[in-house]
């Protein structure tokens, strides 16, 4: 049994493609893969963002509360 050489180029040539397409795939997920490393980075970022803001909501209520305090002290001496 013989193989014509129109059979064993249309192998070939699906070898080749196949594997073309296999090496997009793997390029294709490493830069997903580098996006989404960098979109966690950002949100990381973010998240400390948000987690300062609260402790300066928390100081500022405390200011607050002090001036009313103060403005209270102040409006009685007069």
């Amino acid at each position: 049994m013989t193989i014509s050489h129109e059979f064993l180029l249309v192998i070939i040539i699906n070898v080749l493609s196949s594997g073309l397409f296999l090496g997009g795939m793997a390029v294709s997920i490493k830069f997903i893969e580098e996006q989404i490393k960098r979109l966690e980075i950002k949100q990381d970022k973010h998240n400390h963002l948000i987690e300062r803001m609260v402790k300066v909501e928390e100081s500022l209520k405390s200011v607050h509360h002090r001036i009313d305090e103060l403005n209270w002290k102040i409006g009685e001496e007069e």
